[in-house]
């Protein structure tokens, strides 16, 4: 049986050892859609490695994604089929028939902006269409729906608010380019709450902040990823920006770890803020990334303003934390050590990127 390498082993253990009702899983028929994306990958990989150090567990995984290639690609230690039942089809269309289920985590959506950006029709109906169909499946199997939302839903910033809560939110253009992504992600929510008042469906939303960590696709289009691009490419770094706008960066396992804590101990009909709350500038985090590859004196940045994309609606602020803290989690990886354990694990690509560096 092959294994996940060091890093990624240390997190998933991480992640199984916290204090969470995980008998609450045991025997349960779980879907993840998205399971060959970022986060919907790492969630395969913690209740797979769940099964593994806990045989007792018995859960049954079905990873729900487009192709079974990029599904492989994405888990290539786990066995599929096997630890892992594939489900290789669009969260838009029908199922026929669709297997028994106890619990569903909906991460399918394009997040980063160049996907959605580039396929607007498809984020919305990934978001919209298919929530309605996912949450008729809850609503049939009576079945538990955790749905990954953003804090693009909260707009813009317009108060300057420092830590938003769940209830801070800002105006949206709907005709902005970006709009396909927040509105669609604010509909869904819409969706669930109302599955939840009118049919009773145990519907729950995790607003997840910037995430980041080994398993990052590096062409993605955010900044942290086309830094990390660099870095491991020794490229020198220039910002298309004066580097300034700020965001809080999460460690992937600890969001998976926030995102599991809404699952088994959040409430019905609730949404919960997932990420972190010390925000770090696109300019300091290209020093922290070459500090962390040891590349200081060899590798430099410079920061320049240009008349490139404008930056996400919400160009400052952070996430205020206190209701999931009352489920018991908060983040515990500091960025420094986060992009130390993303650096060991990610291998050199080439990336031809025209727009670079921008302060999403």
């Amino acid at each position: 049986m092959r294994r996940p390498d060091p890093i990624l082993a240390e997190d998933l253990s991480q992640i199984i050892a916290a204090n969470l009702p995980w008998e609450d899983l045991h025997g349960c028929h779980i879907l993840v859609t998205g399971a060959s994306g970022f986060i919907g990958g790492h969630l395969v990989e913690a209740l797979a490695w769940l099964n593994r150090c806990h045989p007792q567990a018995g859960l049954h995984i079905h990873a729900m994604a487009r192709t079974s290639e990029k599904l492989q690609q994405r888990l290539p230690w786990l066995d599929i089929p096997g630890e892992v039942s594939p489900l290789i089809q669009d969260v838009t269309q029908p199922w026929n028939p669709p297997p028994p289920l106890d619990m569903i985590i909906h991460a399918a959506s394009p997040a980063s902006p160049r996907d959605y950006l580039a396929r607007p029709v498809d984020t919305i109906l990934a978001n919209t269409h298919g929530s309605h169909q996912l949450l008729e499946l809850a609503r049939a199997h009576r079945a538990r729906l955790l749905f990954l939302s953003s804090g693009a839903v909260y707009g813009e910033n317009t108060l300057k608010i420092d830590a938003i809560r769940e209830t801070d939110f800002g105006g949206e253009d709907p005709l902005a380019p970006r709009a396909c992504y927040s509105e669609s992600k604010r509909l869904a929510e819409t969706l669930c709450q109302a599955y939840h008042t009118q049919y009773g469906v145990d519907a729950r939303i995790a607003r997840v902040s910037h995430c980041y960590g080994p398993g990052m696709r590096l062409d993605d289009g955010r900044a942290i990823a086309d830094l990390l691009s660099d870095v491991l490419n020794n490229r020198d770094i220039q910002l298309d920006s004066d580097g300034n706008a700020t965001r809080p960066f999460c460690y992937i396992s600890d969001t998976v770890l926030g995102l599991l804590h809404v699952l088994l101990k959040g409430m019905p009909g609730e949404a919960y803020n997932v990420g972190e709350t010390q925000e770090t500038s696109i300019l300091e985090l290209a020093h922290k990334l070459i500090t962390a590859a040891g590349q200081q004196g060899h590798l430099s940045v410079k920061a320049k303003a240009l008349n490139a994309m404008a930056p996400a609606a919400r160009s400052s602020g952070h996430f205020n934390i206190d209701r999931i803290r009352q489920l018991g989690w908060s983040p515990r990886i500091s960025l420094d050590t986060g992009l130390s354990r993303t650096l060991r694990r990610a291998e050199p690509r080439t990336a031809n990127l025209r727009e670079r560096h921008l302060p999403l």
